[in-house]
Formats: structure tokens, C-alpha cells, sequence
């Protein structure tokens, strides 16, 4: 398995297919995807390029950080795990506090 490259400072209109062609120019790429808002569906100005091994992704960093692409000077540097997250949904209900009296204006 390769080595997955956090690749930040992309412009909105890059698409995964330029990401693709982008990277491939260094070394075969396993897989590309930029990140979407879960809304609106528009890119996040950042994505993850997969290399097919750490020898190949030592080589993109080298090559790619801080070159010129869509315009931007693009960020290329190995991916840090994700951080977990905390799971604090009450069986499946959603979000939110509150609910119930207004606070007490009297206690300032």
C-alpha cells in the first residue's frame, strides 16, 4: 500500500481528474479525491492523493510542494491520520442542547 499526501491550497475549480494527471507526472497514483462541502457539494480547497508507494510520495512532495497549479501555489506534504471523533449522538437523534425555558434575565 502506498503512502496517502494531504494536498492543500487547491483552486475550487481543480477537479480529481487534474489532481490525477498532476500527480501522475511524478508517479503512478493509486487514487485522488478533493474534499466537498457536504451542502453545497463545492470543493473545500484541499484533497488526498494516494501514491502507489513512499519512494514515489517522497518524490511528489519533493517535486510538487509549493509549485504552481490552477493558479495557486499548492501545499503537498504527507498525511496525518485522522483524528477519531467523539460519538456523542444520543442513539441516533441528533445534535442539540437546550430546549425548555428561556434563561433568567433577573440573576445579572
Amino acid at each position: 500500500m502506498g503512502k496517502r499526501l494531504y494536498v492543500g491550497n487547491l483552486s475550487y475549480q481543480t477537479t480529481e481528474t487534474e489532481l490525477t494527471n498532476l500527480f501522475e507526472g511524478v508517479g503512478p497514483v493509486e487514487s485522488a479525491n478533493i474534499i466537498t462541502d457536504r451542502d453545497t457539494g463545492r470543493s473545500k480547497g484541499f484533497g488526498f492523493v494516494e501514491m502507489s508507494s513512499d519512494q514515489e510520495a517522497e518524490k511528489a512532495i519533493s517535486a510538487l510542494n509549493g509549485t504552481d497549479f490552477d493558479g495557486r501555489n499548492i501545499v503537498v506534504s504527507e498525511a496525518r491520520p485522522q483524528a477519531p471523533r467523539d460519538s456523542r449522538s444520543g442513539g441516533g437523534f441528533g445534535g442539540g442542547g437546550g430546549g425548555g425555558r428561556p434563561p433568567r434575565r433577573d440573576r445579572y
